[in-house]
């Protein structure tokens, strides 16, 4: 009965999960009854499991009967996850500027108005971006997912021996990785939308805070859109690892063409020349912690000479073993 059960898996797996376990029992039942009606006693071959199958139409076509339409922007497939996601999503954004206001109200009381006012249009504009960014992210995997699902499970010339197989454990992906994952996407796209002027050195003197020396150029916006680029990017990669939920050599390819794309992204970002503060170590120097020639400000002006080049080595490195590391799983699932 293999073929039935990698049947009723792609049957579901177009399904909203909530109704996944009922409409599998309902559909195992009535393949039980139309074979026990074929075969008339004798013993069930592998033919009238076929031919039962064939009868009961596609995979894709019998999970649209249930669902009882057949165009969407986020498929009933992909709707609870996808809801999930927006949640996650939403409360991520929220806290980070939320955290954010209270932050700058801790470090600079004086101006709470201010912070207020600027709490208030970061959640106006945050919130719809991530809106947005996650509701793109789906609408491209499950249109990347079509052509795939078309050849498997539907058409004219579809054959139940063709059903892949159910996935083994090593080759599922964890749901829980891949919504962490989003979340942190989203958690750096506000931080770096809207508190990125705190990105960087904090000073403090006798009286508080006295200001931040930033690491990056907080006027250049153009800039910021390659790195928002980057974390929908991201976001894109981990909404295929969730609609996937199994590693397959078409996703390993797709997380390798997103990866190479981050990179070369990066790579034009953190190089150009008005990505990071081009007074950075000036202006440390202006500090009384960070006096020009004192062995702290050596210390920051060689870490800071080397930061586009480790940052780059390290999220290669990052890319590349996610790559490997889901090729090797398509590999061990087999």
């Amino acid at each position: 009965m293999e073929m039935v059960d990698r049947y009723i898996y792609a049957v579901t797996q177009k399904l909203p999960e909530s109704q996944r376990e009922d409409i599998a029992l309902e559909l195992r039942t009535l393949i039980e009854d139309m074979l026990d009606d074929r075969a008339g006693g004798r013993n069930v071959t592998e033919e009238d499991i076929e031919a039962v199958l064939i009868e009961m139409g596609s995979p894709r076509e019998l999970a649209q009967k249930y669902r009882g339409t057949k165009n969407y922007v986020i498929g009933p497939e992909l709707y609870d996850s996808y809801i999930l996601v927006l949640k996650i999503s939403l409360i991520a954004t929220a806290a980070t500027i939320i955290i954010s206001f209270l932050g700058q109200v801790v470090v600079d009381p004086t101006r709470v108005i201010d912070h207020f006012v600027g709490c208030i249009v970061s959640l106006v504009t945050g919130l719809p971006t991530a809106l947005g960014w996650t509701t793109i992210g789906f609408a491209i995997v499950g249109y990347a997912g079509a052509s795939d699902s078309i050849d498997l499970y539907g058409g004219k010339d579809w054959k139940p021996s063709k059903l892949p197989p159910i996935p083994e454990k090593k080759r599922q992906i964890k749901r829980g990785e891949t919504i962490f994952s989003i979340a942190f996407y989203m958690f750096l796209l506000a931080l770096f939308a809207f508190s990125n002027e705190y990105f960087g050195i904090w000073i403090f003197k006798g009286d508080g805070f006295n200001g931040v020396v930033p690491f990056l150029n907080t006027g250049n916006w153009n800039a910021y859109l390659f790195l928002f680029l980057i974390f929908g990017f991201g976001i894109i990669k981990e909404c295929l690892k969730l609609i996937y939920g199994r590693w397959t050599v078409q996703l390993v390819i797709y997380t390798a063409v997103v990866n190479v794309l981050s990179l070369g992204v990066l790579l034009l970002l953190i190089n150009g020349p008005t990505f990071w503060n081009p007074d950075f170590m000036q202006q440390l120097a202006q500090t009384e912690y960070f006096v020009a020639g004192s062995e702290a400000y050596d210390t920051v002006e060689i870490i800071w000479e080397q930061l586009t080049m480790w940052i780059v080595v390290f999220m290669a490195v990052g890319l590349v073993w996610d790559v490997v590391s889901g090729w090797y799983k398509v590999r061990q699932g087999k």
